[in-house]
């Protein structure tokens, strides 16, 4: 058997040779490693599938969670696929309609659909095992806190896992497929609808998911605790089982569609942006996001394995361990592939240290502004002691105060990347300094990426856990067991607060990432389209200088900003008129059957359920609408805008029979996708940090503070969680996917803009 130092020439050797040739052995490691993350995702299921599952009483709990999560995502992802359906014979109509897209129609569709598909297989794999562990997690808790520590964890880990292993597998095998090892330079941008399919999926999934869970959350929250006086998870509240549910299709199946969709981007948009490089790097170049991702599946699981607990052991602490043990296990793994790949370019990787620690500071600023030992939530549960009016002010002042230190601290990671980036190639001639300092961001990118898997498990936990504690609660298990998933479920809240704080900071670099992408793809289009008709490309002519005195530009720039507020407000709306379905429902049966409050009959659960779901799909389409057509009708409307409102230079600008190319429709695009990106990562971390600390004001007062249960501050504080309901958990992850949309479909759609 060969040694390991010299089957690591070998590798080196291999991926040296030529710029193709053997260079593929990357390739076939990465699409091994997700076949190693499916397999891994498969053998922790299988052991939590068979653990313990608890009395009848509880499975009958179970059951209701588990029947009425799967009849959502049926209907769900049904809407989603006749959505889906439109977008594609869209789509094959509009690249069929110039001869220059022509030729990669179906390809572009084909992407297209794989990626939705896929999207759509990790939600419903990652949720399928969670609605199942919430039994087997409550069942564990009878005896043993550590044990239902571990298969929560190992719950969540599975959806972590399918997530990147199917990410990694569809856009290798695609790029394979695309004939990638023999033209990889333009394999890469035959991509690009793998990522716009992932993209709406992921958009359509958080927000119908989120509008569900947020919907079902208030009316339980308004009629149960403030109007009935009863506990959360109370059996006689007819809304509970709704609410049960609403955390698996929001927090599990959004957020695992949410992290595919951010995942596959970046493994494009990068891919795109080393095209760029090839003649530093060749296809390593190309590659090297799919072997980061790779390093990602085998750090997590190494991570997750190691996580155990002891009976008197914060369940953060071990969490954060296996955080740790998989981040350190990444740098190295990025490391190795910075020398194998990169010609060890040693400042390459200090920019995929830079991604490290901004995930790491986005995590630790989050629970800065959302846990109950630091200021910002204290000072809101204060603020409760005098009304909800008050409650409301303070919590809006935290929310507008918490963007402050993410954007220093995105700003320096991106400032730095670039740096460094030009730094890591300053020896290469042939390449502009632009290119080289992008080529840097994508990296830093990947580094906050690189322990994506492990993050997602520890999101999917908090759903888990949550549910374990409503079962426990409603199947009048003995107060000592409740005590232990109160701690597990106190743990998954942080884990829920601090990856919603990852997942807008690793939005933001992948979106930066992303815009980066698509000027180039617009650059490479108007370039092959000029020579194509034998124009003039001005020496040096670049699509990376956008002007604000543009008026399609300017336009562009507000319509950018404008979408995200309307689609916020969407949103949160849709959350507000379903939530009264919920309560109206609620009111009726306490009406019509009284036996409810006596604790002598049982609530109609299933109606409840039914209600929400109807509702949910509904309020769902209008915002996802808006958000795919606005950059169509943009970019359309510009591209055939009259040319006189352009302030170019025109000498400068690419030429064909004379005539300058009309790139009103490419800038404006530019624009509304830029500013748009701004806008949207400063309201969603608005909306995460402002409603996750709303929500630990509760429980901090919850657990004591200022009269604890039932005192006037605990209903002030219970109003403004409602408030923030919806932010957290539905325009804000929303937003999310919503700036990563944009560029998904820009970077789809830039053919028809020139």
């Amino acid at each position: 058997m060969a040694s390991f130092p010299a089957a690591a020439a070998w590798i080196w050797q291999a991926g040296s040779e030529g710029s193709t040739g053997s260079g593929s052995i990357y390739l076939w490691i990465a699409l091994a490693a997700g076949v190693l993350g499916l397999l891994a995702a498969y053998l922790f299921s299988r052991s939590v599938l068979g653990s313990d599952t608890g009395t009848p009483e509880m499975q009958r709990i179970s059951d209701a969670i588990k029947e009425g999560a799967e009849a959502f995502m049926k209907r769900q992802y049904g809407t989603i696929a006749l959505i889906a359906a439109g977008l594609a014979v869209v789509l094959f109509v509009g690249y069929q309609l110039s001869p220059f897209t022509r030729p990669y129609a179906v390809k572009v569709v084909i992407s297209f659909i794989i990626g939705a598909a896929c999207s759509a297989i990790s939600g419903q794999t990652g949720m399928a095992v969670s609605i199942r562990s919430n039994i087997r997690t409550a069942a564990a808790a009878r005896t043993s806190l550590g044990k239902a520590l571990q298969i929560a964890l190992r719950g969540g880990a599975v959806t972590g896992l399918v997530v990147v292993g199917l990410s990694l597998l569809g856009v290798g095998i695609l790029f394979l497929a695309f004939g990638g090892l023999h033209d990889p330079q333009q394999a890469p941008y035959q991509l690009v609808g793998f990522g716009f399919g992932a993209s709406l999926v992921a958009l359509f999934a958080q927000l119908g998911g989120g509008i569900y869970t947020k919907a079902a959350d208030v009316g339980a929250d308004l009629v149960g605790k403030v109007e009935a006086g009863i506990p959360e998870d109370d059996p006689r509240n007819p809304a509970v089982i709704a609410d049960l549910v609403g955390d698996n299709v929001g927090d599990c199946a959004g957020r695992g569609a949410d992290i595919f969709e951010s995942t596959a981007a970046e493994n494009v948009g990068a891919m795109i942006l080393g095209a760029a490089l090839f003649p530093v790097f060749g296809i390593k170049g190309i590659l090297f996001p799919l072997i980061v991702q790779a390093i990602n599946l085998v750090a997590s699981i190494i991570g997750v394995s190691m996580v155990h607990s002891k009976e008197d052991e914060d369940p953060m602490h071990a969490l954060n361990k296996g955080y740790y043990i998989t981040t350190l296990l990444a740098l190295a793994g990025f490391a190795a592939a910075v020398y194998f790949m990169l010609g060890a370019r040693w400042w390459l990787l200090g920019c995929g240290i830079c991604g490290i620690i901004t995930s790491f500071l986005f995590v630790r600023i989050t629970e800065y502004y959302t846990e109950t030992r630091f200021r910002p939530v204290r000072s809101i549960a204060l603020a409760s002691t005098t009304g909800p009016a008050t409650n409301i002010i303070s919590g809006l002042a935290i929310g507008m105060e918490t963007p402050a230190l993410p954007v220093i601290v995105i700003s320096a990671a991106l400032l730095l990347s670039y740096y460094f980036g030009t730094l890591g190639l300053h020896d290469v001639t042939n390449i502009s300094s632009y290119a080289k300092g992008i080529y840097g961001t994508a990296i830093a990118t990947m580094g906050m990426l690189s322990s994506a898997a492990y993050i997602l498990a520890m999101d999917t936990f908090g759903p888990i856990t949550d549910n374990a504690g409503g079962i426990i609660e409603m199947s009048n298990q003995p107060e000592s067991v409740r005590e232990k998933t109160d701690r597990l479920d106190a743990a998954g809240n942080t884990t829920k607060a601090l990856t919603k704080g990852y997942a807008i900071g690793s939005a933001s670099l992948a979106a930066f990432l992303l815009f980066s992408a698509y000027l180039a793809s617009i650059h490479d289009i108007v370039s092959q389209r000029v020579a194509a008709a034998g124009g003039v490309m001005p020496p040096g002519w670049s699509f990376s200088n956008i002007n604000l005195a543009s008026v399609p530009v300017f336009v562009g720039a507000l319509l950018g900003a404008m979408l995200t507020y309307l689609f916020s407000s969407m949103a949160i709306k849709a959350v507000g008129r379903t939530a009264q379905t919920v309560i109206e429902d609620v009111h009726r049966q306490f009406r019509e059957n009284p036996g409810i409050m006596a604790g002598t009959s049982q609530p109609d659960y299933g109606r409840c359920v039914s209600i929400v779901t109807g509702a949910a799909l509904r309020e769902m389409v209008m915002p996802g609408v808006l958000a795919v057509a606005m950059p169509l009708i943009v970019g359309v409307t510009f591209r055939y805008f009259s040319p006189e409102f352009h302030l170019h230079d025109l000498m400068s600008s690419p030429r064909i029979n004379g005539v300058p190319l009309n790139l009103g429709g490419a800038e404006a695009v530019a624009a509304l996708l830029m500013v748009g990106t701004i806008s949207g990562i400063l309201l969603a971390m608005l909306m995460n940090n402002g409603g996750g600390a709303w929500d630990n004001a509760k429980k901090y007062i919850e657990s004591g503070a200022h009269g604890g249960k039932r005192s006037e501050a605990h209903k002030a504080a219970v109003v403004g969680d409602t408030v923030g309901d919806p932010f957290k958990d539905t325009a804000g992850p929303s937003l999310h996917v919503l700036i990563k949309l944009l560029a998904t479909v820009t970077l789809v759609l830039a053919p028809l803009f020139v």
